[in-house]
């Protein structure tokens, strides 16, 4: 199964928050769909994170690079 992208997790969440503020749900959906979300949104964090780190070693790799140059 294909992993879902940082925005579909965002469009996920939304999903979720919408079936959260469902009057008609109950407690314990609630709870579940609570959970999922959390789960997600760790999972989009972890998302952001991962591409933080790509940025700066990129960025390292790039002054490194030009250091050489000189």
């Amino acid at each position: 199964m294909k992993k879902k992208t940082f925005e579909e997790k965002l469009l996920y969440s939304k999903e979720l928050l919408d079936k959260l503020m469902d009057q008609e749900i109950t407690l314990e959906e609630s709870v579940k769909i609570y959970e999922e979300g959390l789960k997600n949104i760790k999972e989009a964090q972890k998302l952001i994170e991962d591409a933080q780190l790509k940025i700066k070693i990129i960025e390292k790799d790039m002054i490194d690079s030009s250091k050489s140059d000189e």
